[in-house]
């Protein structure tokens, strides 16, 4: 295969020039860029398209960042996102912070050394100093989650008053002794789901057993642990909100595992409606996030912020709706 000195000396002209015809051929002689053309058309000469990225400091790459690529609410989200960036002509490169800060922190070199374009965060986990300086330097955009303070285009649900929705869901069926797994409290969704429920279960009146409400992590196996916690105290709840689906299915499984059927002995409600939710057994009543809307709108933030198109100076942030999918894992409670 042909290479650039192959074409240089072919054309009887240096490889730098050869290069600033690939590159910039506004700043070669007409005459000259005919030569060369005309050899890397006999030669079929194919240009390294990585190396000239690297030589133009260009790159078509956008960096995606999540916090638990198990998680499969973040594969809809993902979608969304390249979708707009192959339409765009971008391609995307992800990366598992694994709910680890000191991980997500590293994967911000990627940005520094110029080997992605801009960069979407589908995490709050990295310290919001750190985010707020590099989004001062390049393209980024906040997903999902979100920073309080931090002046950076985010994408998200509201997810303290979705919370509370599902808790007023629960209560609204006639259950008095709810449960929540939450998810952990060194996460924003963590943090304003439990607010959620708060707020729901004060609103309506509902006292709020201490030992029903457990700290999860958003994953199956919290939900199952959590849930046999709370079946083993002497009050148990006629229903359980699960911050997340994972956890939710979880806790219907542990459920069933101590004989009891879900609904009739207990409703269960989960957050996020992920694929799986729909087929499961029973199928689950969820809040539905619009992942696939999450994932365009943050890929169209960040190609507004990569040709440096101005935002609005009060809409920087965006609110996206949600819904209660209602389906087998809830029934009414009769006292």
């Amino acid at each position: 295969m042909a290479g650039i000195r192959d074409v240089a000396e072919q054309a009887n002209v240096s490889i730098a020039t050869v290069s600033r015809v690939l590159s910039k051929p506004e700043t070669v002689a007409e005459e000259t860029m005919k030569k060369v053309m005309k050899v890397i058309e006999l030669l079929n000469y194919q240009p390294n398209a990585a190396a000239r990225q690297l030589r133009l400091s260009e790159t078509t790459t956008i960096l995606v960042v999540v916090p638990d690529i198990t998680n499969t609410f973040f594969s809809k989200v993902l979608r969304g996102i390249e979708s707009v960036a192959i339409e765009n002509g971008y391609q995307v490169l992800l990366g598992d912070s694994a709910n680890n800060a000191e991980r997500g922190k590293g994967y911000l070199n990627i940005l520094r050394q110029k080997k992605a374009a801009g960069m979407i965060l589908l995490t709050a986990g990295i310290e919001a100093k750190i985010v707020e300086k590099i989004a001062l330097e390049y393209p980024v955009v906040l997903a999902c989650e979100y920073l309080e303070g931090v002046n950076v285009p985010t994408v998200s649900i509201d997810n303290v008053s979705s919370a509370r929705k599902a808790t007023e869901y629960l209560i609204h069926l006639g259950h008095k002794k709810i449960g929540l797994i939450s998810g952990p409290m060194n996460s924003v969704l963590g943090r304003d789901r439990l607010k959620g429920f708060y707020q729901a279960m004060a609103q309506y009146n509902v006292k709020v057993e201490p030992e029903l409400v457990q700290e999860g992590d958003f994953s199956y196996e919290t939900g199952f642990n959590m849930m046999l916690k709370l079946l083993a105290y002497s009050q148990t709840p006629t229903a359980v909100f699960a911050a997340n689906d994972e956890m939710a299915f979880g806790a219907i499984n542990a459920a069933e595992q101590k004989g009891l059927s879900v609904p009739r002995d207990i409703s269960i409600i989960g957050f996020d409606d992920i694929q799986f939710s729909a087929i499961f057994k029973p199928a689950l009543t969820t809040v539905s996030q619009p992942a696939f809307q999450i994932g365009t709108k943050a890929m169209d933030l960040l190609l507004r912020l990569m040709t440096k198109q101005r935002f609005s100076k009060t809409k920087t942030q965006y609110i996206l709706e949600n819904q209660i999918i209602t389906r087998d894992s809830c029934q009414k409670h009769d006292q």
